[in-house]
């Protein structure tokens, strides 16, 4: 008789995925997040649920689906699962053109069609920021063009669907080897070093904490966002969707944006053969007539 799994025993042999309950949550995560699953991606969704079910005590994965999709699991379990099957990947200052061109090209622009910052504060939103990395670097940008231009303002929404990232990214907390991106005089100006040298961790100034309000979002539903965007950041996310869902979701953002706004795309991204009323403008960076 084979042994059963015993998630609180170190060597128990632990559960296979089978095809059945691969398939209700790859149907799930689709129709939620607008993530598709592909069979090529099942031994990486057991081998990260097994953490879950080690965590609920459970013992296959047919008890951790009808978990899921009960009444009870329905709450912040599903949240759980979500985060397991969302990459957040990203660093400070990545795709560096994108910033240069943000401040020497977009906002200039904003500014000279809108008056976008002096009239009303500029509005960014980063759409899938992870771990914070991409709003602090917008907040350090933006906060270096105040300097040079004195009664700018601006605010910055950070959203993203996972709890646990958002969670990290609010704390701003982050180890050196990931601060090695930003350039040496905006270390100094904008990071706080841990009193405890070992620990070798950094923080976020306050200064910089403050610009930016982080926030929960699910992209496959309503932004419930109540004024339009200047700028919209959304870096290395679309390609986890198929081409349906991502003229949808850039429809969406083109609705969300000002008459002149800008949509920054990752390095990968791309409009081409989608039907989304924006034009390119700089490599991966749209605008809306």
């Amino acid at each position: 008789m084979k042994q059963r799994y015993d998630p609180s025993q170190p060597h128990s042999i632990p559960p296979v995925l089978k095809d059945r309950e691969f398939n209700r949550f790859s149907s799930f995560i689709y129709d939620e997040v607008g993530i598709k699953m592909p069979p090529a991606k099942k031994t990486m969704l057991e081998a990260r649920l097994q953490k879950r079910l080690k965590a609920l005590g459970l013992h296959t994965f047919e008890e951790y689906a009808d978990f899921v999709f009960s009444a009870a699991g329905k709450g912040d379990e599903l949240i759980h699962l979500i985060d397991v099957v969302t990459t957040n990947k990203t660093d400070f200052f990545r795709e560096p053109a994108h910033f240069e061109y943000l401040v020497k090209s977009a906002i200039p622009s904003l500014i000279d069609t809108r008056d976008a910052g002096i009239r009303n504060p500029l509005k960014i939103w980063s759409a899938g920021c992870s771990t914070g990395e991409e709003p602090y670097t917008l907040a350090m940008v933006l906060s270096e063009f105040t300097t040079s231009n004195p009664g700018f303002r601006t605010s910055i929404l950070a959203s993203d669907i996972s709890t646990s990232v958002l969670s990290k990214a609010r704390n701003a907390i982050y180890t050196e080897d990931r601060v090695d991106t930003i350039p040496l005089h905006l270390k100094k100006k904008y990071l706080l070093r841990s009193r405890d040298a070992s620990k070798s961790l950094v923080r976020i100034t306050p200064q910089l904490r403050t610009m930016v309000n982080f926030r929960r979002l699910n992209f496959m539903e309503d932004f419930g966002l109540q004024e339009q965007m200047d700028i919209i950041f959304c870096r290395n996310v679309i390609i986890y969707f198929d081409k349906p869902t991502q003229e949808r979701l850039l429809q969406r953002f083109h609705q969300q944006l000002v008459r002149g706004g800008f949509l920054f795309l990752g390095h990968s991204e791309t409009l081409n053969g989608l039907n989304v009323p924006l034009h390119p403008v700089a490599s991966t960076v749209y605008r809306k007539a």
